[in-house]
């Protein structure tokens, strides 16, 4: 009973921060903000866990530490990227399309097609934050547990590194309509999916040594298919394509997930 009370209140909370971000981003007509809250959010559910719990184990701490890690530096930059870039564009043509194709209204535009759908999502992707807490058994952190903590740090390192490359790269203005293929992104054409990826399946691990652990697995297979088949790689390489001229050479070459020395030119 306590773990469906636990996951209840968390879900609640999902549902509120969702309408209340919703509600203001329909008000200033820009919802590019909901990119910085999918990380935000999750670490939310994690702190609520905690706190339910009374705090206690260092399996608690650790997964909770780790998510509020990642959470900020990825919510931070995010947030930062949309002042400094101003709105997705990808956000600006789904709000088009809708009220084109369909005749809505920004804010039901808004609420059907991004935060209705992301919040679940948000919810599932947490899991190993949420389950992995619950159990006090074992009180020893395992092997396991080390395992993951360590792909975890690696994830947001790796993901941290991609982003500061990426940044500096688009700043330059020599670079304009070229595609960045140094540095981290010489290996893989999306090494902050990767280290995403990689923080919540170390999450996995450190919560999978107690009895309800590995019940949070469809958190991190429906982030990692999210990100390879979904609204990851595919929709940004189906508009960089288009931008890039020589973003097909760079598909051919390089990586699109997994990091790997890139092919040899034809």
């Amino acid at each position: 009973m306590e773990v469906f009370q636990i996951l209840a209140i968390n879900a609640l909370t999902v549902v509120v921060a969702f309408t209340l971000l919703w509600a203001i981003c329909a008000s200033i007509r820009d919802v590019t903000m909901v990119d910085a809250w999918w990380s935000l959010g999750m670490a939310l559910m994690a702190l609520a866990t905690f706190l339910q719990l009374g705090g206690g184990t260092d399996r608690r701490l650790l997964l909770l530490a780790l998510c509020s890690l990642w959470a900020i530096r990825l919510g931070g930059y995010l947030f930062w990227r949309w002042r400094d870039h101003g709105p997705d564009r990808r956000y600006v043509r789904m709000m088009e399309k809708a009220k084109e194709a369909r005749g809505w209204s920004y804010g039901r535009a808004s609420f059907w097609l991004v935060f209705a759908t992301q919040a679940p999502l948000q919810f599932i992707v947490a899991l190993p934050a949420m389950l992995g807490q619950i159990p006090p058994e074992p009180v020893e952190l395992g092997t396991l547990a080390y395992i993951g903590a360590a792909l975890a740090l690696f994830g947001i390192l790796f993901e941290s590194i991609a982003d500061w490359q990426l940044t500096r790269f688009r700043k330059n203005p020599a670079n304009q309509g070229k595609v960045l293929s140094t540095g981290l992104w010489h290996y893989t054409r999306h090494p902050n999916y990767f280290g995403d990826a990689c923080l919540w399946w170390g999450l996995f691990l450190i919560g999978a040594e107690t009895s309800l652990g590995w019940l949070a697995l469809p958190g991190p297979l429906l982030l990692t298919w999210t990100l390879m088949k979904w609204s990851g790689a595919p929709t940004l390489e189906f508009r960089m394509r288009k931008t890039k001229p020589d973003y097909v050479a760079y598909i051919e070459r390089t990586s699109g997930f997994f990091p790997w020395p890139p092919k040899r030119a034809r």
